[in-house]
């Protein structure tokens, strides 16, 4: 299988300028070495701006005009639906139902046609809908064009603090982790990219683990709060990720939360309980963790009031 290299995460950070934002390092006051890459700062609140702007971007101009179909819990449908306003482009999401509110409304404020499913049905809907428009499906994660667009992280990153020794990211689907993994291997071999992702929803551990794929029903992963993560890993992002990534740590629900706690009180940014893990990691696994300069990527900000508020409440 062939993996995405350094030269398409180059050509991805060419196609994406102007539309997702290089997003600064900011030093963590409470921990120093530790620093947040906070890609909630995009205009959509989340890093997967950047690989959907990257398949737009690469679409040809037949296929823009028959439009974009994807399915989502709701960041990549957000950032789809974005780009695609942005190149004129039409765009359908299909949405399972469960996923937070606010999420679905922002792709509807964004001009995307919604389409709500069972968990189950989400990948078979999005498939359906793409074979009889003609659309071009535009998965979340299980595309090279996808995890090139991510992994502009990865280039910032190296550009921003040359000596990083250890990259934290989020594990959903895989996207992110490949792509960011592919950036930092190839620019500082000496740092370690470790995947984090939640104790509930531990497909990727144990996938890396046995060296096959290995999918968790719905029922199981839908039990974490990190509701951007809820997703299994693909064989193209599994590729990646057994030859790019240094390991993966699991995080609790508690930890998830007082991570998600202490980004709003410290340093004031909002972040959605998948945004948080990275940081959970530090906080909770250092023990787990090589040493040196440290940069958590929070993923995005697309949190349901309550759920922030009840987070803040129980002292998260």
């Amino acid at each position: 299988m062939e993996l995405v290299s350094i030269a398409d995460v180059r050509a991805a950070a060419a196609d994406i300028a102007g539309t997702a934002v290089r997003t600064p390092l900011l030093p963590a006051l409470w921990d120093d070495g530790l620093w947040l890459k906070p890609e909630s700062l995009q205009p959509v609140g989340s890093f997967k701006l950047r690989g959907a702007a990257h398949a737009v971007a690469r679409l040809d101009p037949a296929a823009r005009a028959r439009g974009v179909v994807t399915h989502s819990s709701g960041n990549h449908g957000q950032a789809l639906a974005y780009a695609a306003r942005r190149a004129g482009v039409p765009c359908t999401v299909v949405v399972p139902e469960g996923a937070p509110r606010v999420k679905v409304a922002r792709i509807r404020a964004l001009g995307a046609d919604v389409r709500l499913v069972p968990p189950a049905r989400r990948v078979d809907e999005a498939e359906r809908i793409a074979a009889g428009s003609g659309a071009a499906l535009v998965p979340p994660f299980d595309h090279p064009w996808i995890i090139a667009g991510q992994g502009t992280i990865g280039l910032e990153i190296v550009a921003d603090l040359p000596d990083v020794a250890v990259v934290l990211v989020p594990v959903g689907g895989g996207g992110l982790s490949s792509g960011v993994a592919t950036a930092i291997k190839a620019l500082r071999p000496a740092a370690a990219v470790v995947g984090v992702e939640p104790l509930l929803a531990a497909d990727a551990r144990d996938s890396l683990s046995t060296g096959e794929l290995v999918v968790w029903e719905v029922e199981r992963t839908y039990r974490t709060c990190a509701d951007g993560l809820r997703t299994n890993l693909s064989e193209l992002t599994l590729a990646h990720l057994r030859e790019r990534l240094d390991g993966i740590v699991t995080v609790t629900e508690d930890e998830i939360r007082a991570a998600t706690g202490r980004l709003v009180r410290d340093a004031r940014l909002v972040a959605e309980p998948s945004g948080a893990v990275a940081l959970a990691a530090r906080l909770f696994h250092r023990d787990e963790l090589p040493p040196g300069p440290t940069v958590a990527v929070v993923t995005g900000g697309n949190v349901d009031p309550a759920v922030l508020a009840a987070v803040l409440g129980s002292g998260g």
